[in-house]
């Protein structure tokens, strides 16, 4: 073979394996850009459905206070000599009475008189009316007159919740060519909502409730996620108080301290094993053990906590083990040359070089804790709990089980967008976490 002869294949084999190192580059950058593309619609079909629901129809009428509904004695003020416990009971008597009043009628005024310009202020019975704002807005004008006693007699302009049917009329949620016996409101009523709509006396708020609010069955359009978001929060501290120190603490010892025997193994063997067991294997466990056995309170904060720190400790060992490892030998060596203890060498020059490595498996842990619904709906907290945890021992829900009963609701025209808001509210929770210990490591990054 000649010299050309040799040239010639050698440049046909260089321009076949570019030609194969381009067509490489391009089907790792066509997959990078297919991954990014799914993202990109995910996340653009959770905000196209849950954003429209941080904004919700809300009614501004003028509330007429009238001494013939609200018929009650004034308001017990505390006499010289009562003591507060009689004072107390009698207030208490006092505000019994105010809430066994007739509020619907007081609701049913006001929007009545909102459309006393239109034939249907008239013709429309009582319950076509309510059917348009929220059951609990008798409760919101209890409180207001419960604050404020003089209000008897007067008129004031209150803003309160249209219902949800009316909100999913007003929105578009439901086809408005379907007939009669398919809607969720009976003519009068949407007929009447377009009329307040138009005069003014319904606008579209930001619902400021959706963090304010509990879970509710009774007032699905005031329902809220301030009940599950504390409850994730007292978990999430329990996991955080509980898993990074015991997982950390696990991995120095396994990687610096503990002799390699048999048993080590055994222990690495089931560690790598637990990081493959599915999530709700660990809420039977945790059913099993801090319910039934410890008799911890059922639905508590304290037991979901528990059992994702159970969940959590096999990745932020493996993790961690995997950040000593990354350290040098020569630093151990260096150490211990200076006359430095096992034990200074670890914790004084080993481990705050993985303080990085450790702060990345503890944002892996608690944020696949974070999203975890399975264990928990095995431990109770799919119950409906209408209350925000004061402490992690009382009952709650999470934003993940939030998320999943909304899902299951029968008004789907309601409750899917307002699933979509929470779970807009979890990617936030997590997105925030992870900036927090994003910026945190670039800070121990630097200082290393």
């Amino acid at each position: 073979m000649t010299s050309e002869e040799r040239l010639a294949l050698i440049r046909a084999g260089l321009s076949s394996r570019h030609a194969r190192e381009r067509r490489f580059r391009f089907y790792g950058l066509a997959a990078i850009a297919a991954a990014l593309g799914a993202v990109v619609i995910l996340f653009g079909m959770i905000l196209a459905k849950g954003l429209p629901a941080f904004t919700q129809a809300t009614l501004t009428l003028d509330v007429a206070f009238d001494p013939a509904i609200v018929k009650v004695e004034d308001k017990p003020q505390q006499r010289e000599g009562q003591s507060p416990a009689d004072y107390r009971q009698e207030l208490l008597a006092w505000e019994r009475k105010v809430t066994m009043l007739n509020w619907n009628r007081v609701v049913e005024e006001a929007v009545r008189a909102a459309a006393a310009d239109t034939p249907l202020g008239t013709e429309a019975d009582s319950r076509q009316l309510l059917s348009i704002v929220e059951t609990n807005a008798r409760f919101q004008l209890r409180d207001l007159f419960v604050a404020d006693p003089s209000l008897l007699g007067k008129t004031v302009a209150v803003k309160m919740l249209a219902s949800a049917n009316a909100d999913n009329w007003l929105k578009g949620n439901i086809d408005r060519s379907l007939p009669d016996a398919q809607q969720q409101l009976s003519a009068p009523a949407r007929a009447l909502a377009d009329e307040l709509r138009e005069k003014g006396n319904i606008d579209f708020a930001f619902a400021w409730h959706i963090f304010t609010n509990t879970d509710s069955r009774s007032a699905p359009a005031s329902a809220g996620l301030a009940g599950a978001f504390v409850g994730s929060l007292y978990m999430m501290l329990v996991v955080i108080v509980l898993a990074v120190p015991i997982g950390v603490m696990s991995a120095v010892y396994l990687e610096e301290f503990a002799p390699k025997n048999r048993f080590t193994d055994l222990i690495e063997v089931n560690i790598n094993n637990l990081a493959a067991v599915p999530s709700i294997v660990f809420g039977l466990l945790g059913a099993a053990v801090f319910i039934n056995y410890f008799r911890l309170p059922l639905s508590a904060p304290l037991v979901g906590g528990l059992v994702l720190t159970l969940m959590t400790l096999p990745t932020i060992i493996i993790a961690t083990r995997s950040a000593l490892r990354a350290v040098s030998p020569s630093l151990r060596q260096a150490a211990l040359g200076l006359g430095a203890s096992k034990t200074q060498t670890v914790f004084h020059h080993v481990l705050p070089v993985t303080y990085p490595g450790i702060l990345t498996a503890t944002i892996i842990g608690v944020a696949q804790a974070l999203g975890e619904t399975a264990p928990l709906l095995l431990i109770g907290m799919n119950a409906f709990v209408a209350q925000v945890p004061g402490t992690p021992l009382d009952q709650s829900t999470a934003l993940p089980v939030q998320i999943y009963l909304w899902q299951g609701n029968e008004n789907r025209n309601f409750f899917e967008a307002r699933t979509s808001a929470a779970i807009i509210v979890l990617l936030g929770l997590m997105l925030t976490l992870n900036a927090i210990a994003i910026f945190l490591r670039t800070r121990l990054e630097k200082r290393a």
